[in-house]
């Protein structure tokens, strides 16, 4: 659902998928996450889940 709303609302992103690319999940779990999806701008994380609400913030930037 968050890569449908990024798509929909032309918001361009990087994707890493953990089960192709575990070496993301030590990546996530040192930063304290333990569920997916997590946005980042800038290597800092701003929305962990789907969010719709915190999503909305980005359409405005």
């Amino acid at each position: 659902m968050t890569k449908k709303f990024l798509k929909e609302h032309q918001i361009s992103f990087e994707e890493h998928n953990i089960t192709n690319e575990p070496k993301y999940i030590d990546y996530l779990q040192e930063k304290g996450f333990r569920t997916v999806p997590v946005i980042e701008k800038n290597s800092d994380p701003i929305i962990n889940g789907f969010r719709p609400d915190l999503l909305k913030t980005l359409v405005a930037q």
